[in-house]
């Protein structure tokens, strides 16, 4: 068995303890840590929502913390266009995914290429999106 190659994607959007709990916890689990950090485009497409910072500031935050080997920009939603480029051995998910119909299809799309997919406990406390609705009632309330 060679190294393992671990690969954590996420939109990585107004950056907070959850996606940091993430990457710590798969620093632990490999030799070399990719940071998928998802496009503004494949956000929008696959989420409905356009992320707040910027792309090329994303991959500049995720890449400066120091956790991670190196960051690729993820310009698609199929995780083995992904795995062509970058040439990971395990994916990292949050358990949020963890047996559902999108979970489950991830991770028989991952194994069928050699992948093993993990799954992370989830940060209920913080999320992107929790912290979006918190700006938007701040900012209504402000004005």
């Amino acid at each position: 068995m060679g190294p393992i190659i671990g690969y954590v994607p996420g939109v990585f959007d107004l950056f907070h303890v959850g996606h940091l709990n993430m990457l710590r916890q798969a620093r632990e689990r490999c030799d070399t840590l990719i940071a998928g950090v998802v496009s503004d485009e494949v956000c929008e497409a696959s989420k409905g929502i356009i992320p707040t910072v910027p792309l090329v500031e994303r991959l500049e935050i995720v890449e400066a913390i120091g956790i991670v080997d190196a960051v690729y920009a993820e310009r698609t939603t199929d995780k083995v266009d992904s795995w062509r480029e970058v040439g990971f051995t395990h994916l990292f998910k949050g358990d949020d995914w963890k047996g559902t119909e999108k979970g489950d299809a991830l991770e028989k799309k991952m194994a069928s290429v050699g992948v093993e997919l993990i799954y992370f406990p989830y940060t209920l406390q913080t999320s992107s999106t929790a912290l979006r609705k918190a700006i938007s009632r701040e900012g209504a309330q402000v004005s």
